[in-house]
């Protein structure tokens, strides 16, 4: 299937089970008091782990992505954000947050509980950025051969295996994704991977020629599938309304 297939089932498939997820686990975790448009403080409610975050933690501008590692669109968006923070890491933060789509994607929460194990040694990065490049290796794995696929890499990584595997499990890891999922849920997420600057989701935009355009127009694609354009439409907008200078 050709990229733009990908994201277009992504979409079709996505946002009626993102609706059964929300309904089965809405008010399981506290969020009250943290602000989901901004970079989360460390707190017992995250299990005392860390936001990740890529890019100026100080900037005014603060890009959250809500995806989940087994999801095709978030694939074929994952090497566009990549070049994007690359391209702005002195202007905005980015901020990666776990929701994961249980029903539609049974490998999804385990791919998450690998990442932040990984970044409990000081590897979330790696762990987050081989997991979408190497989405196909292991998605369709289950039990055993999951856990010693995403054991491999860790071991790659030169991370201690064996702590690593009993992280897999650890209640603080579930504490941080079920705030991750529970931000989501608050921000009305409709899928994944969803983007939001503030309060606004500036994901769910549509463009077509390096225009936006209704939804539903022929041959549009979301925004977040053009890098020049959400650039020049998303991220450049925000900037100059924060006063910050745009990159050269």
């Amino acid at each position: 299937m050709t990229k733009k297939g990908w994201i277009v089932f992504a979409v079709l498939c996505v946002g009626i089970l993102t609706g059964m997820v929300v309904l089965a686990q809405k008010g399981k975790t506290d969020i009250s008091g943290i602000d989901g448009t901004k970079i989360i403080p460390t707190s017992e409610k995250t299990g005392n782990i860390a936001e990740h975050v890529e890019g100026n933690v100080s900037s005014k501008v603060v890009l959250i992505e809500y995806g989940d590692f087994q999801c095709p669109g978030c694939g074929s968006a994952h090497p566009i954000m990549k070049k994007v923070v690359e391209k702005y890491k002195d202007k905005i933060a980015f901020v990666f947050r776990n929701f994961p789509l249980y029903t539609a994607h049974p490998n999804a929460y385990a791919a998450a509980t690998a990442a932040e194990a990984a970044g409990l040694q000081g590897k979330y990065w790696e762990m987050h950025d081989k997991l979408y490049e190497n989405q196909s290796s292991w998605k369709d794995l289950g039990g055993e051969e999951r856990t010693n696929y995403f054991a491999g890499v860790a071991s790659d990584f030169g991370l201690n295996v064996d702590q690593f595997k009993k992280d897999l499990d650890n209640e603080n890891i579930k504490k941080k994704i079920s705030v991750d999922e529970a931000l989501g849920r608050k921000a009305d997420i409709s899928g994944t991977p969803s983007f939001f600057i503030g309060s606004k989701n500036v994901g769910d935009q549509y463009i077509l020629n390096g225009k936006i355009v209704a939804k539903g127009t022929k041959d549009a694609q979301l925004i977040w599938g053009d890098q020049a354009a959400f650039e020049t439409l998303v991220l450049n907008p925000a900037l100059t309304e924060a006063g910050i200078p745009l990159p050269e």
